[in-house]
């Protein structure tokens, strides 16, 4: 595999990965939604910092991705960007201190495995 390309991919998974933890940081920081209370849970969603965190991240990835796909035939990139899932399970447990199951992780181990078969025809 090319070095930029493996460079952006990693960058791709890293800003996945920062941009769900963002996005859910925010997500427990927003009010109930409740009848009568729409404007105030519109209100927080779009001013709680985690999730403008969260879409400025995705910001940046959308830019790296493009690169990628300049570089590989999406058959190839988009099974690699699914490092995510192995990456957001593990951080979700580390940062957030969620639980994962065997076979969550089991599960994970897996989809990563299969990256790895998809990389290796590069």
């Amino acid at each position: 595999m090319m070095p930029e390309l493996a460079v952006l991919i990693a960058l791709s998974v890293v800003c996945d990965v920062c941009g769900q933890l963002a996005f859910k940081r925010g997500a427990d920081r927003l009010p109930a939604p409740a009848p009568g209370r729409r404007l105030a849970f519109a209100w927080a969603l779009f001013s709680e910092r985690w999730l403008l965190l969260g879409i400025a991240v995705y910001v940046v990835e959308f830019v790296v991705w493009i690169r990628v796909l300049v570089l590989a035939p999406l058959g190839i990139a988009f099974p690699l960007a699914s490092l995510n899932i192995l990456g957001i399970t593990l951080a979700s447990h580390l940062i957030l201190g969620e639980r994962i199951g065997r076979r969550q992780f089991a599960g994970a181990v897996l989809v990563t495995a299969g990256i790895v078969l998809v990389a290796s025809t590069l």
